[in-house]
């Protein structure tokens, strides 16, 4: 077997190649913030269903989440410049169906070929970016990762929002094509990586199956229960069971069956790798699960419109930004990083602890100092967490090291969405419940505007006042309450971070061991 060998490249080399990784990084987060707005438009024109509306979402999740440690496998077995490529093709033949697509049914089937492209785009870029730089050098480069991150996030629901209301919402899907493209030539002429040459290549096809079974079933149950089936039910019991069948069938494939596992379960040996998968899942359950309803919040509790909703979110990515360009670069020239994780886990909890107070009536200066401290905590956690497991393992097994890490936090933040979104929706209807019953007792008038389903949401601007002000006090209490329920899973991940052993960053690509043994033998 011949393993990748890397040589050293110059920074402005590795600027080049970055630039075209970044643009393909932007256009997979761009894909799914820049639709945020245009779903009620979409569903609407497509007369499609509140179901279809939530699978337009989940397809896209499914996909992503389930082949994520597959993409980073097959970069620790084939060419990874192929294969960024090969997800840019993906993604945007995805998106051109998308685009066109007649029907719900289709849109669904072509977010799901969107999210196989994403899973990989997501995947690999780090995998990459770790076997061109050391993890004593990668700092230095992470801010520019923030950057993107934060450039997608903010700018992906204002476009989204301008499209659907100038050409369409069709053009939402469009508008990452020529990104793709120009991420696709600029890898084809910057990016420079040794071949891969292995001659005894082996796929795990039985693994990658049950593995990607057992997720999906797992993350079907976590996304529409409580919705189309109760949580307690004979529809809700055979998909948990299922779920545990399939991932332990996929266990005992990858520890006594596959020759070359899609995760080795080998890694969950380093201790670095295991503390990092836990803290992993309790980050994603806490930040993804909490912090996509502050949008639902700012529009449902405070009156404001999507494009309002999404300036606010500029807050937690200035945060986010300015921590991971800081950290990473004191990182780069101190080689220390714990202290930053540590730090980084203490402001989330302490962000997460803050915005677990707000509610209808919180002034937005204090929500947006809040997310800033949120943001903050996670620039200096999330990339230096990938850092730190990405330091402790071999370059052959880079791939699948860091897609393990990339793939239980997009788990933990699927069943965080879906778990908090339920209690969210309980509260809300609850509150909206009593509300409307004790107002109706004293205005019976109001009958007419109250008819609905109240555990919908509806636009509160088109409410009369009385009402409006119970749905806006229901969704503010609702939201604070959700960030209460997340704190305890990110005192779990600062505990988990906190048995992280410090490591110095290697100045390497490659571990001394394997340059030992590459070494000439005297």
């Amino acid at each position: 077997m011949t393993v990748e060998q890397t040589g050293e490249m110059t920074h402005r080399e590795v600027l080049e190649a970055l630039s075209g990784l970044l643009l393909a990084m932007f256009v997979a987060m761009l894909s799914s913030t820049i639709v945020s707005n245009a779903l009620p438009t979409i569903v609407d024109d497509l007369e499609g269903s509140q179901t279809g509306y939530t699978w337009v979402v989940v397809a896209t999740m499914l996909a992503m989440t389930a082949t994520t440690p597959i993409w980073g496998k097959f970069a620790d077995m084939f060419n990874k410049k192929t294969l960024v490529q090969s997800a840019l093709v993906i993604f945007s033949i995805g998106s051109l169906i998308a685009g066109f697509a007649p029907s719900m049914e289709v849109l669904i089937g072509a977010r799901v070929v969107q999210g196989l492209g994403v899973g990989g785009l997501t995947a690999l870029v780090q995998v990459v970016i770790a076997t061109m730089v050391s993890p004593r050098e990668r700092g230095r480069y992470s801010g520019y990762i923030g950057a993107v991150f934060a450039l997608a996030t903010v700018s992906g629901p204002l476009v989204g929002g301008v499209l659907v209301d100038t050409v369409g919402w069709r053009w939402c899907f469009f508008a990452g094509l020529p990104v793709a493209a120009l991420a696709f030539v600029v890898l084809q002429r910057t990016l420079h990586l040794p071949v891969v040459r292995r001659d005894d290549v082996s796929i795990d096809y039985l693994g990658a199956f049950l593995l990607v079974g057992g997720v999906s079933i797992l993350l079907i149950w976590m996304s529409l229960g409580g919705n189309n089936f109760d949580w307690i039910s004979w529809t809700s019991g055979l998909l948990v069971v299922a779920s545990v069948v399939v991932i332990a069938l996929a266990i005992h494939v990858e520890a006594n069956v596959a020759v070359d596992p899609v995760i080795p379960l080998s890694l969950f040996r380093e201790r670095t790798l295991t503390l990092a998968t836990i803290a992993s899942v309790l980050i994603g359950v806490a930040m993804f699960g909490s912090t996509v309803y502050l949008s639902l919040y700012f529009q449902r509790a405070k009156d404001m419109s999507p494009t309002e909703a999404g300036l606010m979110s500029i807050c937690m990515v200035g945060g986010l930004l300015v921590s991971s360009i800081v950290s990473g670069r004191i990182i780069s020239e101190t080689g220390v990083w714990k202290r930053w994780l540590v730090g980084g886990m203490v402001a989330v909890i302490a962000g997460i602890g803050l915005l677990a107070t707000i509610d209808a009536s919180t002034p937005l200066w204090r929500t947006g100092l809040f997310m800033a401290v949120l943001g903050l905590g996670l620039g200096a956690t999330m990339q230096n967490l990938v850092l730190a497991v990405q330091n402790t393992i071999a370059l052959s097994d880079m791939g699948a090291g860091s897609s393990v890490v990339a793939f239980f936090r997009s788990l933990g933040g699927s069943i965080g969405i879906a778990a908090l979104g339920a209690v969210l929706a309980h509260q809300v209807a609850d509150a909206v419940q009593s509300g409307l019953t004790r107002l109706l007792a004293t205005h019976p008038e109001y009958a007419s505007a109250v008819s609905h389903d109240t555990g919908s949401i509806p636009d509160v601007s088109d409410l009369p006042a009385p009402v409006r002000v119970i749905f806006e006090s229901a969704f503010g209490d609702a939201t604070g309450h959700i960030f209460l329920v997340a704190l305890p899973f990110a005192v779990g991940a600062l505990i988990a971070v906190l048995f992280i052993k410090e490591v110095p960053l290697r100045t390497s690509v490659k571990r001394e061991d394997e340059l030992a043994a590459e070494a000439p033998q005297a």
